[in-house]
């Protein structure tokens, strides 16, 4: 027997089997797993909370005979006015909900590039863009989100991806409303139409209509992604600004329709 300093009577140490020294070692390397996973979400997203949130997750999917509950269907189904690149009729739709001043957003549009390059050309995926402005943290987006739709009323939707390609390559300071119009001009959208369009307002409904159905979806912070096979109903959830080798992943868990090229 041995004392310890507070003069308490300490057992000897019984060496541990490895079979029990590896148990005791799987609870502290998952608490710390989940806490890395937690922890890139932070990193890799941001995230306020909006406030008034209803997360609703009513629909429920069957996979391998489990439920799995994700977002609503009726919010996830593609509208006519939706901003799609790609093949709108594939099975597989990349649904994103983003922030145009979101630096997170920035880095997350380079994968989706990535991924449109390897998968949208042959029609396998559509990516959808929808809007979610943080106000409480980016005062140019809101802004910039209706900027968008503006370039896409006077462009098309091949003048809206080419756009939204020049804002997110953009400074902060670019996509300040009073340099939004210049910015739009240098990719060839009529900058006179642009800024009767952005001061008139009229796109606004349209950017909160995008923002409170994210909120019905369970966005908290930007990027929030929905990987959908509108085929089998299988859908994941992506929460931050993933790399592209983790959508491809992804991707393939989703369908396996969605080939996986080098």
């Amino acid at each position: 027997m041995e004392q310890n300093q507070t003069g308490e009577t300490s057992k000897p140490t019984v060496p541990m089997s490895p079979k029990r020294k590896k148990d005791s070692l799987s609870i502290p390397m998952a608490i710390v797993l989940s806490g890395v996973l937690i922890a890139a979400a932070i990193l890799f997203t941001d995230q306020p909370v909006p406030q008034k949130l209803a997360v609703a997750q009513t629909i429920t999917a069957k996979q391998k005979g489990a439920d799995i509950t994700g977002a609503p269907l009726e919010l996830l189904t593609l509208k006519a006015d939706d901003h799609i690149l790609g093949n709108p009729k594939s099975d597989v739709v990349i649904i994103e909900y983003t922030d145009a001043q979101c630096p997170f957003c920035a880095r997350f549009h380079q994968t989706m590039l990535q991924v449109m390059n390897n998968y949208g050309k042959g029609g396998q995926v559509a990516w959808v863009y929808r809007h979610f402005p943080l106000d409480q943290i980016h005062p140019y987006a809101r802004k910039a989100a209706e900027a968008l739709e503006c370039g896409a009323e006077i462009a098309g939707n091949q003048g809206f991806w080419k756009f939204e390609d020049k804002v997110f390559s953009a400074d902060t300071k670019s996509i300040a409303e009073a340099n939004l119009p210049k910015l739009a001009a240098s990719v060839g959208i009529d900058e006179a139409k642009f800024t009767t369009c952005l001061s008139s307002g009229k796109w606004a409904a349209r950017v909160q209509r995008d923002f409170e159905e994210g909120v019905n979806i369970g966005v908290k912070g930007t990027p929030y992604t929905v990987i959908w096979n509108r085929k089998t109903g299988k859908q994941i959830p992506i929460n931050g600004a993933y790399p592209y080798d983790n959508v491809k992943s992804i991707l393939g868990l989703v369908a396996a329709s969605a080939q996986n090229p080098n």
